[in-house]
């Protein structure tokens, strides 16, 4: 469709990153009021490895609203 390689290689990385989003296991915690994620996750390496996000910084986020 006249994508560039350059920029479908970047949109191949952002579709896998969500993939390995929706594979992340989130544990719900005191009656649904927190989560948490565990550090060892393989998808939220991923993801984050994927779009160069910080690892902490994302786990943090991903389980608080604010």
């Amino acid at each position: 469709i006249g994508v560039k390689e350059s920029h479908q290689m970047t949109i191949f990385r952002i579709i896998a990153a969500i993939l390995h989003l929706g594979n992340l296991e989130i544990r719900g915690e005191r009656d649904g009021d927190a989560c948490s994620i565990l550090s060892e996750d393989e998808h939220l390496n991923s993801f984050c490895s994927l779009l160069g996000v910080e690892h902490s910084q994302m786990e943090h986020w991903l389980c608080h609203r604010k």
